[in-house]
């Protein structure tokens, strides 16, 4: 064995297996259209409290997304080594906003893309899915779904409050009831044409009406 043997390593051999520019032109556009993924999450987010490390997640999870399939592509043997690693790994993160999901799906995708060499593909296709996003997630309801909290004295009270409500909103379903004794508090789901909450001044006022509460009401339902 010589001296020169000593320092010949494939693994040294492997350094020329992805060009300088090709990594740089990848990472370059992976940075480029992660932030654009990051912008559109931004612009489209409609949960409790907006998180800025999520969207730079997305920016990140595109880059290192690029650099792992560009290793599989450049090597046969690692992308089967790659595969049985990345099978053992676990995400404990839960996932509170369904949309989310796609953007962390999006973010992959586009790495992956970019790292094959489909450049006009995780462009076009970005531009694409971030437009209809933006389109379809910021399009506000013409009718808007609220809860309703009511606290009446006895079931004349809660009879004239619903009979009320279902005259100044679109539609209104109860949704519980819970009756103690001297106090009947109802939930009740509506949908009104309009921001105007006025009605639930007066509603207040009626007789046997201990207290009326409206919020906002921004999960999933049916009808």
């Amino acid at each position: 064995m010589t001296f020169k043997d000593v320092f010949k390593s494939s693994f040294l051999e492997n350094i020329a297996g992805v060009s300088i520019l090709d990594m740089i032109i990848a990472l370059a556009l992976a940075f480029g259209i992660g932030m654009f993924i990051f912008l559109v999450y931004k612009k489209t987010y409609q949960g409790v409290m907006y998180s800025s490390s999520f969207g730079t997640t997305l920016v990140a999870l595109t880059m290192i997304t690029t650099v792992v399939i560009l290793a599989v592509t450049s090597n046969v043997v690692l992308s089967l080594g790659m595969v049985g690693a990345l099978s053992i790994v676990r995400f404990r993160t839960a996932i509170k906003e369904p949309l989310d999901i796609a953007f962390l799906f999006w973010a992959i995708a586009v790495g992956i893309v970019l790292a094959a060499g489909f450049i006009p593909l995780a462009v076009i296709g970005s531009v694409i899915i971030g437009t209809i996003l933006l389109v379809f997630v910021n399009k506000k309801s013409h009718v808007n779904p609220y809860i309703v909290v009511l606290s009446c004295k006895d079931s004349s009270a809660e009879k004239n409050a619903v009979n009320f409500l279902k005259g100044n909103v679109q539609k209104c379903i109860v949704k519980s009831k819970t009756a103690t004794k001297g106090l009947i508090e109802l939930t009740l789901e509506i949908r009104m044409a309009d921001d105007n909450t006025d009605f639930i001044n007066a509603l207040s006022d009626i007789d046997g009406v201990n207290s009326a509460v409206l919020v906002s009401y921004n999960g999933e339902y049916m009808g």
